[in-house]
């Protein structure tokens, strides 16, 4: 009986041991292989891993000059596990901070709500983008900040102080990204506006990683395994745009002090040759730790210089809609190149009246575009709608509108810059919730067809309507990247879109663009040598005075450019719209502006219309 007492106890004691054993090598396996802190720490002692950034792609514009490029730049690193004995009051003094700043930062950096990527044992950002003068002071005394080091890195720099709304900046990155993406870290930057943010991926390059040895004390003994470790960072992909820099400096001058767009496209290419968005600011500014206060105060400038007009801001398209309109006519067989309407100082139907200025009447369709006449186009919309080879005006209207749409309108054309509008182009159902089902007739739409009413587009689409008149019928979607280094541009940049007009019919057009420079609207837009098509546009904006809206290509034969200029609240299309696009259209194609029109280029370029809120260096056109 003592015997098998024995013999019991001895299976439970060996029972015990065995389960220890098992719960020491459980532990020993959890800590080592599945609890990364303690790895960590090991690794931290030995090793420290420093991140190698690539510089960012270079940009250049269509002949080869650089835009943007990277100069060098400063962060203060900290690694929490060094700090001791630190002196607060002399680090704060040395960078120009407060205690407080330096309370929060830390907190901020340790807050793993907020840092997700948090080691003790990593170097974190402390500050970016020190200015030289305090990267000088700090390296001066950083052996007395234990803990703390300096990380070099580049930031953005710009060759002219042009076209920032296309090109773009970059800023720190935000939590939602880095959750989104674990290529960021904390303290990285990232492309947030223009083409910076339009090709991230392909500017951002690949990041790399140097491995240091520390010793028993943390000092650093050298590179680890003579660099066999390390990974080299890539360099970002070189981007050359279809903008033309010298043209787009030009644009901004005659754009000088005053609110509107300006967007040129070669219709061969689809390629955007100018972007003029106007007021706009100097891109150096939102560079380094001035872009935050920069950033507000341009915010809250009223003329919001911060909006990129050429593809965010919408605009009634004016009579330059009515290019499109004659050609939906001509298609639907409503009218042709001799259809004759009269006008009498606007389009009367009973107690209804829509003025027009004073012309010949009647007028073909030739004559009509030339002139600019209301009257003719909404006798062509009503002829349509109320055409008894219709089931009713819905399906008119539906069959009217599925033709404007291939032009561009109505929906995002896809443009390599962010934040695209689509503009409106109205549907029956608009109108059926505004006047009741079925109640509402032409007339109530009427105005639609001069670009009025329901119609609003960005200045991309007017200049894409531009395009695809000058290539008689069909356009390649707008955008700025012409070449990605070792990389194809996206196909979508060389499809060409057809519209549902016939060739034959864009002739027809064509011809009345020419006849409005040669002796219509249009004709301040005249080139000596060049045959230039245009129509101008007074797009109404009430209460405040009209939009000046004008396009435009040339030559006639072979266009090269197309353009579109709208001048907001300055009235007539021939005041201001023709005479600046006429410029840029003669200097793109000649490489200057000829001596009998410097005149006209210098009053263009000093007419202000605006005050711009801002110091003038700050918010400038001036190159």
């Amino acid at each position: 009986m003592i015997n098998d007492e024995l013999q019991n106890r001895k299976y439970v004691i060996g029972g015990l041991i065995a389960l220890i054993i098992l719960i020491f090598i459980a532990r020993l396996l959890f800590l080592q292989v599945f609890t990364e802190r303690y790895k960590e720490s090991a690794e931290g002692n030995a090793f420290l891993k420093r991140t190698i950034f690539p510089p960012r792609g270079l940009i250049y514009d269509r002949f080869g000059k650089l835009l943007v490029y990277n100069r060098p730049s400063y962060d203060v690193m900290v690694t929490m596990k060094e700090v001791t004995s630190l002196d607060t009051m002399d680090f704060c003094n040395t960078l120009g901070i407060t205690k407080e700043d330096f309370i929060d930062r830390m907190s901020e950096i340790k807050d793993k709500k907020i840092n997700h990527n948090y080691s003790p044992f990593t170097p974190q950002v402390f500050v970016n983008q020190l200015l030289a003068d305090d990267y000088a002071r700090l390296m001066e005394k950083l052996y007395r900040f234990p803990g703390f080091s300096i990380q070099q890195r580049t930031i953005r720099d710009y060759a002219y102080k042009a076209a920032a709304h296309a090109l773009g900046s970059i800023g720190e990155v935000s939590r939602t990204t880095i959750e989104k993406d674990d290529y960021y870290k904390m303290g990285d930057y990232i492309g947030i506006t223009g083409l910076e943010k339009s090709y991230e991926n392909e500017l951002r390059g690949e990041k790399g990683v140097q491995i240091m040895l520390r010793d028993s004390r943390g000092r650093i003994k050298g590179r680890y395994a003579n660099g066999a470790y390390d990974e080299e960072p890539i360099a970002g992909k070189t981007l050359r745009l279809g903008l033309d820099i010298e043209l787009q400096m030009l644009g901004e001058r005659l754009m000088n002090g005053k609110r509107g767009s300006i967007v040129a496209i070669d219709p061969s290419t689809g390629e955007i040759l100018a972007a003029v968005s106007s007021p706009t600011y100097d891109p150096t500014l939102m560079v380094g730790r001035q872009r935050s206060a920069m950033f507000k105060e341009l915010n809250a400038n009223p003329n919001k210089p911060l909006l990129d007009r050429t593809v965010m801001a919408r605009y009634p398209p004016g009579s330059t809609f009515k290019v499109a309109n004659a050609l939906v006519l001509q298609q639907n067989n409503i009218i042709n190149g001799g259809t004759r309407y009269p006008c009498h100082r606007g389009y009367t139907v009973g107690h209804f009246h829509l003025a027009c200025h004073a012309h010949a009447s009647p007028l073909d369709l030739y004559g009509a575009i030339a002139n600019s006449c209301n009257a003719y186009f909404c006798a062509g919309l009503r002829a349509m709608l109320d055409n008894d080879k219709y089931k009713n005006i819905t399906e008119a209207f539906n069959i009217w509108r599925s033709d404007i749409m291939t032009f561009g309108f109505g929906k995002k054309l896809g443009v390599d810059l962010p934040h695209e509008n689509g503009g409106n182009v109205p549907t029956t159902k608009a109108y059926d919730r505004v006047h009741g089902k079925g109640r509402w007739r032409s007339l109530n739409v009427v105005s639609i067809s001069i670009g009025q009413g329901e119609v609003v587009a960005t200045a991309v689409q007017i200049a894409n309507l531009c395009a695809t008149v000058a290539n008689r019928g069909y356009w390649i979607t707008p955008h700025m990247v012409k070449y990605i280094e070792n990389q194809p541009i996206p196909e979508k940049y060389k499809e060409k879109h057809t519209t549902a007009i016939e060739k034959r019919y864009y002739d027809v057009c064509v011809r009345g663009m020419e006849m409005a420079i040669l002796g219509g609207t249009a004709k301040g837009g005249q080139i000596p040598g060049i045959e230039v098509c245009g129509k101008t546009g007074t797009a109404q904006d009430p209460p405040r005075k009209d939009h000046s809206v004008f396009m435009g290509f040339a030559p006639k034969v072979h266009p090269k450019i197309a353009i579109m200029c709208i001048v907001e609240n300055s009235g007539f299309g021939a005041t201001y719209a023709v005479p600046i696009s006429s410029l840029m259209i003669e200097f793109y194609l000649r490489r200057k502006i000829s001596p009998q029109r410097q005149e006209l280029l210098d009053r263009m370029a000093s007419t202000i219309l605006i005050h711009n809120y801002g110091t003038q260096n700050k918010i400038s056109t001036d190159n």
